[in-house]
């Protein structure tokens, strides 16, 4: 039990940049920054090493962004997990087999996130946004594609914490999602499928080369 709290906090520490790419962690400073001892936190690192969020570098871990090539790969896996998951989201609803508050929840998320967007509160709206694209792979019923997507959600949000959002960002991703909500809340699989591998493969788009912005 341990060993998965200590993970879960370092792994929330790492996603919203107290540990940026590049930075180092020795298994006495997490210790004494979870205040826990080191033999939970040193399972948790070796956890994190394996979902590719770290590696070690002596006596600690360095935190790990994707290359170019690298987050150019992720997004295309991304891109087809998340196409998959608003297919079968949309099957099912078509089939009657998501619960109508299930459905509102999701709606819910899509109207927090548009709102955080287009204030500007970008930190809360990486939240938001991970959150409506998780429900979605929740009603889709697939464990195998959630699990896989959680890892490249991860390795992608720390490699691109600095790049956000350019201004004219915000309304286009809101956009989008209105419209996957749409056609999963009305059943058009393959339309659901087809607006969510391009709302991800934009958003690699805007992304770009942009990693190291400051």
């Amino acid at each position: 039990m341990q060993t998965k709290t200590a993970c879960a906090r370092l792994r929330e520490l790492i996603l919203d940049g107290t540990y940026p790419p590049g930075a180092r962690l020795t298994e006495m400073e997490a210790a004494a920054t979870l205040e826990m001892s080191r033999t939970p936190v040193r399972e948790a690192l070796r956890e994190l090493a394996a979902d590719g969020l770290v590696r070690p570098s002596g006596r600690g871990v360095v935190v790990v962004a994707l290359e170019e090539g690298d987050l150019d790969e992720a997004y295309q896996v991304r891109a087809a997990l998340e196409a998959l998951t608003a297919e079968l989201a949309a099957t099912r609803q078509r089939e009657g087999r998501i619960a109508p508050a299930d459905l509102r929840a999701l709606d819910d998320v899509a109207a927090e996130t548009a709102t955080a967007t287009a204030e500007g509160r970008f930190a809360d709206a990486v939240k938001l946004n991970r959150r409506f694209h998780r429900t979605i792979a929740v009603l889709a019923a697939n464990s195998m594609a959630l699990h896989a997507l959680e890892r490249i959600w991860d390795q992608i949000q720390v490699s691109t914490l600095r790049s956000l959002a350019p201004p004219a960002r915000p309304a286009h991703v809101s956009d989008q999602h209105e419209e996957l909500l749409a056609a999963i809340t009305e059943g058009r699989s393959e339309e659901a499928a087809r607006i969510a591998r391009t709302h991800v493969l934009d958003t690699r788009a805007t992304t770009r080369g942009t990693q190291d912005r400051p």
